[in-house]
C-alpha cells in the first residue's frame, strides 16, 4: 500500500474513532481520552529515555488522573476522590524514589515526569471535563482544529508559490513550513467553520442572546491560536531531541503526540473560555 493510502486510511480511522467516541456517550470518550493519555505519555517517555520504573509510574499516573477526572465529572465523585488520592501518593512515591536512584540526574527525571503529567496527561484529562459540559463543544474543538490545520496548509502552500520571495515564516527554526499567511488563513477558515457550526446549534450551551456570532468567532479564535501554539510546542520538543515523529501509532501520521499536539493547549484554554462564559 502506498504512503498516500496509508495516511488516508489511518486518518479516516482516527477521525471515525474520535467522532464516534464523542457522539456515543461520555464513558466512551472518557475511556478513549485515558487510553490516549497513557499512549502519549509513553511516547514522551520513549523519546526522553527515563528508567523503566519511571516509565511505568508516569503512565500509571496519567491513567489515574484521567479516571479521577472522568469519574468526578460523571456519576461517582467518591471513587474519583480515592483515585485522586492514589494519584497524589503515586506522584510523591515517584519524586521520592530519586533518593535511591544514583544513576541519573534527579532533576532531569523529576522534570520529565512532571512535564508528562502537566503538559500531556492533564490536557487529555481536561478534555473529559469539556466533553461532560457539552459533547458538541468537544467535537467542535476537534473539527475546528482540523479545519485550521487544513486551511493553514492550503493558504501556506498557495502563498509560498504565488508571493515573490515566498511567504513569511513564523518560526523557521522550529517549523520551517509554518507561515504568518498560513496562520491567518487557517484562522479565517476556522472562524467561517465556527459560524456554520453555530447555525446547527453546536454552541448553544455557551451562547448568549444577541452575541451568538461573537461567541462562535471567539471560540474559533481560541482554538486556532492555541492549537497552533500547541503544534509549535511539540515541534520544538521534537527538534530539540532530533526526531521527526513522536512515534508510529498512526501510519503516515506519526504518533499520538503528533496527532493531538494541537489539543495540548487548545483543550485547557478552550475549557477556561467555556467556564468563564458559563459563569458570566
Amino acid at each position: 500500500m502506498s504512503e498516500f493510502w496509508k495516511r488516508t486510511l489511518s486518518g479516516a480511522v482516527y477521525v471515525a474513532v474520535v467522532v464516534g467516541a464523542i457522539l456515543w456517550n461520555e464513558a466512551a470518550f472518557d475511556a478513549l481520552a485515558a487510553m490516549l493519555a497513557v499512549l502519549a505519555v509513553r511516547e514522551f517517555n520513549r523519546l526522553t529515555h527515563p528508567h523503566c520504573w519511571m516509565d511505568v509510574l508516569s503512565e500509571t499516573a496519567a491513567l489515574l488522573m484521567g479516571l479521577a477526572v472522568a469519574l468526578y465529572e460523571g456519576s461517582d465523585p467518591v471513587v474519583a476522590t480515592y483515585i485522586a488520592l492514589a494519584y497524589i501518593v503515586l506522584v510523591l512515591i515517584t519524586l521520592l524514589a530519586e533518593l535511591w536512584n544514583k544513576a541519573e540526574s534527579p532533576l532531569q527525571n523529576w522534570g520529565h515526569f512532571l512535564i508528562g503529567q502537566i503538559m500531556i496527561a492533564l490536557p487529555f484529562a481536561l478534555m473529559n471535563v469539556l466533553n461532560h459540559i457539552s459533547p458538541w463543544l468537544m467535537l467542535a474543538v476537534f473539527v475546528l482544529i482540523w479545519v485550521n490545520d487544513s486551511g493553514a496548509y492550503c493558504v501556506g502552500v498557495l502563498t509560498a508559490k504565488k508571493m515573490p520571495g515566498g511567504n513569511h515564516k513564523m518560526f523557521p527554526r522550529v517549523s520551517p513550513k509554518k507561515s504568518w499567511e498560513g496562520l491567518f488563513g487557517g484562522l479565517a477558515f476556522t472562524i467561517g467553520a465556527a459560524f456554520i457550526l453555530n447555525r446547527f446549534g453546536w454552541f448553544d450551551t455557551i451562547t448568549k442572546p444577541g452575541f451568538e456570532l461573537l461567541i462562535a468567532g471567539a471560540f474559533a479564535f481560541v482554538v486556532s491560536a492555541f492549537g497552533t501554539l500547541g503544534d509549535l510546542m511539540e515541534s520544538l520538543f521534537k527538534r530539540s531531541i532530533g526526531v521527526k515523529d513522536s512515534g508510529k501509532f498512526l501510519p503516515g501520521h506519526g504518533g499520538v503526540l503528533d496527532r493531538f499536539d494541537s489539543i495540548l493547549l487548545a483543550a485547557p484554554v478552550t475549557l477556561l473560555f467555556v467556564v468563564i462564559l458559563l459563569n458570566c
